[in-house]
């Protein structure tokens, strides 16, 4: 958060819009040159942290069942397995972050350390971005495994070999494209107030514009386009071949895939494009305070919006296929059986996890190398 030029005549500043600031001095149209954003901070501290908690407790209970079910029920054999799984561990990574947040909200500052702050905004950059970035992956595999099903058995099976350099490609990718928010953000005082925040501050000699943008632009190049176009180019291919094959269950596969798509959308659409304005807002002087209030009301929303995506994953990519069903169903069983084993015989446990162990030997063997746990 900077200030920008003065009014020559006024001596006004316009400060830009930021979470935990109070209040916003901009070039008026009106009588009041104070334009007070205290109804949406209200707003911020009673939203913000319950959805954020919530976002937390759902998104780590569905993407830590991904993590167990591959650990000790299924093994990944495809290309699409491997960015589940990977795509679980960022989301675990991302919504660990939020608790901070949602206190840094609720109290209207950042009340932890500035290498915390680093640490913070760094691991919630990173794993965003690589869990988009999957979500392309994703994209890519299915389109190969499904479009171009005559050529992908020798392609996905050499890819899978190199699974761990392509998986290790997006993190690295994503830790640079994040790099920057590790360099600037900071925790520092607000102008003419005590409280702390956790944002990005730019040194005057070093064009804070031109690093907002670059910054805003990555952001949205790599968390929001290049998913966005690999998804509309490779499932509208699928859905073409899904509509010309045979199959008794194309429809529901063909159902599966707009899902996927609208939910994207609808989750990443809004924010993005608030981005985008926040982008072609910048330097400008001529903001009236009733639009960076409906622009603060607007980005608690759609943040909020955007996060209840890592939510929405595992059910998408992993839980609505069969296969996923029935090992979280065999999580279920052994974790009842875990939990009556000292009311009981263990028998009955040893028993069911043996049937457990018959069960995805069986499977590991009928499944071939070209399947995936994606319901497609």
């Amino acid at each position: 958060m900077g200030e920008e030029s003065a009014n020559s005549n006024n001596s006004i500043y316009f400060v830009e819009y930021s979470d935990s600031v109070s209040t916003v001095y901009y070039t008026p149209d009106e009588d009041d040159l104070l334009c007070s954003m205290e109804d949406v901070r209200q707003f911020s501290r009673k939203f913000v942290p319950i959805a954020y908690s919530l976002i937390c407790v759902f998104g780590l209970l569905g993407n830590i069942l991904v993590v167990i079910t591959f650990a000790f029920y299924k093994k990944a054999k495809s290309m699409t397995d491997v960015y589940l799984l990977n795509m679980a561990i960022a989301d675990i990574l991302f919504v660990l972050t939020l608790p901070f947040w949602a206190v840094s909200h609720a109290t209207g500052e950042w009340t932890f350390s500035n290498a915390l702050c680093k640490l913070m905004k760094g691991i919630y950059a990173v794993n965003f971005n690589c869990g988009m970035l999957l979500l392309a992956c994703i994209s890519m595999d299915r389109y190969i495994a499904i479009v171009q099903a005559t050529k992908s058995f020798w392609f996905r099976s050499r890819t899978l070999a190199h699974s761990r350099i392509i998986c290790l490609a997006v993190w690295v990718l994503s830790l640079i494209i994040s790099s920057p928010t590790f360099v600037f953000n900071q925790k520092y005082n607000i102008q003419g107030s005590v409280a702390h925040v956790c944002e990005p501050r730019y040194n005057r000699d070093s064009d804070p514009i031109m690093w907002k943008l670059l910054v805003l632009g990555l952001q949205l190049l790599f968390g929001f386009f290049i998913p966005l176009v690999f998804m509309v180019f490779c499932y509208t291919f699928i859905v073409k071949t899904l509509v010309q094959a045979q199959n008794s269950k194309r429809h529901r596969a063909i159902r599966v895939v707009i899902a996927v798509v609208l939910v994207f959308l609808a989750c990443q659409i809004p924010h993005n494009i608030l981005l985008l304005m926040t982008a072609a807002n910048l330097g400008k002087m001529d903001r009236s305070c009733r639009s960076e209030k409906l622009m603060g009301y607007t980005k608690n929303v759609t943040e909020v919006l955007a996060f209840l995506h890592c939510c929405l994953n595992p059910v998408l990519y992993a839980f609505i296929g069969q296969r996923f069903r029935n090992y979280f169903l065999k999580i279920m069983k052994d974790m009842w059986c875990v939990r009556r084993k000292h009311k009981a015989l263990s028998f009955p446990c040893a028993r069911l996890n043996s049937e457990a162990f018959v069960s995805r030997q069986t499977s590991e063997i009928v499944d071939n190398d070209n399947a995936s746990s994606f319901t497609m």
